[in-house]
């Protein structure tokens, strides 16, 4: 797959395949494509040139949350559930609330601390109960006990056979929790290989 915005290609032809039971970490710089790479696997942005296809049901987490903001977390969850057509709104709402651990339950989103609004941004990507979760920087606004959390969710899903594909600038966390690492540059594939190999002088 390709993206070009107008004549500036930000992401060169990338081919990539997520196994079952299967953890990658996706590296690179700010603007070296990885949000844009992310975005067109979970269907919101297209691709310039090739195709995406997906055998399993997907659960995305954008950068930035995607919250309304005069809503209360149970209420985001509620909407996003129905738009998602799911049979029983309110069990999928209490599951995804108590996998993200998120009790704040009488406040607006627009009041939440920057973690707490990961962690529903997180929750609306496990709506549905994916077997494929796209996490971009997903750690970014979590304290250390919230990420550890985070990474016990990731082992579950990648248990249940699914599979994982994250963002991230951390290199010693990839090294830690990921099975392959990709680094992009300036939209480029320039590694893929196992974590514990990788030297950022390599790029």
């Amino acid at each position: 797959m390709t993206r070009r915005f107008g004549r500036r290609v930000v992401l060169e032809p990338t081919d990539l395949e997520l196994g079952a039971g299967e953890v990658v970490a996706l590296g690179g710089p700010n603007g070296a494509g990885k949000s844009t790479l992310l975005a067109i696997l979970a269907g919101a942005l297209r691709p310039s040139g090739g195709t995406v296809s997906a055998a399993s049901q997907l659960g995305w987490m954008p950068q930035r949350p995607a919250l309304y903001g005069r809503l209360t977390p149970r209420e985001n969850l509620q909407l996003f559930a129905r738009l998602a057509g799911l049979d029983d709104v309110d069990a999928a709402v209490d599951r995804a609330l108590s996998e993200v651990g998120l009790a704040v339950e009488d406040r607006r989103a627009a009041e939440l601390s920057v973690g707490n609004q990961q962690r529903l941004n997180l929750a609306i990507g496990l709506l549905g109960e994916p077997s494929v979760l796209l996490l971009d920087e997903p750690t970014a606004s979590l304290d250390a006990r919230r990420r550890g959390g985070l990474w016990e969710l990731v082992a579950r899903v990648r248990g249940a056979g699914g599979g994982v594909l994250f963002a991230t600038h951390n290199l010693d966390e990839a090294r830690r929790v990921a099975d392959r690492l990709l680094v992009l540059e300036e939209g480029r594939l320039v590694y893929e290989g196992a974590p514990a190999a990788y030297r950022e002088e390599q790029v």
